[in-house]
């Protein structure tokens, strides 16, 4: 996971390596680290693309975001990964709805200095099973942010994204913008205990490091957020910490080193209600519950 190893000392150490599950598998593939979708896509930018509304944590990337619905009198709320919260990775299973928090996030203008320091309320949500992610509730609401920083939230798209087209994946925790394509997408991504559904796979220009954790992943086209990066196999390892590994419909496993991932975003949008709260009785939200 791209999150880096507390008290490193250079920029590219990340997670050591943990213990693999037992995985029932037909048979393994390695997978060459690069694809023919790599050159065969152009990289054509219609929405400006840069660190506007994304942010930075201690330990990982991410961004201040809006559903379609959201108003601007809503409170803010914060993406990044549920392996990024302030308490440690979630076990298999777990699920966080409405836990207090009063962490902070650093919020960076266009080009990628800091403006302010915002500050959360709670946990709205988090986990770590079927996806990775996690949503701070803030203090602020959007009109505060606008008003005072002049930044708007970055909008989840409401759809699937789409194999091939053009994206940036922006981390707040290092200034830095990854440009690539949508290789493809892995139905199953297993990595040490956990396992992620219809992950999306970057091809190999995305060479995202420890710290980009988080990150939102950016359609050119629409501007919108289609995915946040949470891994990548680091080392050629099948299924452990760090290196994640793909299992298909039939149960065969493909490792390919090197190659990075991210997770859906536009299931959000469903479980998110009025006032920003999420709600996971909403009618299409799938979201794993409690």
């Amino acid at each position: 996971m791209k999150k880096p190893l507390l008290g490193a000392l250079l920029a590219v150490l990340l997670l050591g390596a943990g213990t693999a599950p037992v995985m029932a598998a037909s048979h393994d593939t390695v997978a060459p680290t690069t694809t023919a979708t790599n050159v065969t896509t152009p990289q054509v930018d219609v929405k400006a693309v840069d660190f506007a509304g994304t942010v930075a944590l201690s330990n990982c990337s991410g961004s201040v975001v809006r559903t379609p619905g959201s108003q601007p009198s809503d409170p803010a709320l914060v993406l990044s990964n549920g392996h990024c919260l302030e308490t440690g990775f979630l076990g298999p299973g777990q699920v966080v709805v409405d836990r207090a928090s009063t962490r902070t996030f650093s919020l960076l203008n266009s080009a990628g200095s800091s403006v302010a320091t915002l500050r959360a309320s709670k946990i709205a949500y988090a986990t770590m099973t079927d996806t990775d992610i996690s949503l701070y509730q803030l203090t602020s609401t959007y009109a505060q942010i606008q008003s005072s920083y002049g930044i708007t939230a970055l909008e989840l798209n409401t759809v699937r994204p789409v194999q091939g087209s053009a994206i940036k994946v922006v981390s707040g925790y290092w200034k830095r913008i990854y440009s690539c394509n949508v290789d493809g997408f892995a139905y199953q991504l297993k990595e040490a205990d956990w396992t992620w559904k219809d992950s999306v796979r970057y091809t190999s220009a995305c060479n995202t490091i420890g710290g980009t954790s988080g990150s939102p992943v950016i359609d050119n086209v629409t501007g919108k957020v289609v995915a946040v990066n949470n891994t990548g196999n680091e080392s050629g390892g099948r299924c452990t910490l760090n290196n994640p590994c793909e299992v298909d419909q039939n149960g065969t496993v493909t490792v390919r080193q090197g190659i990075n991932y991210a997770q859906e975003t536009y299931g959000i949008v469903p479980c998110v209600g009025t006032g920003n709260k999420i709600d996971l009785s909403r009618a299409g939200c799938a979201l794993p519950k409690p």
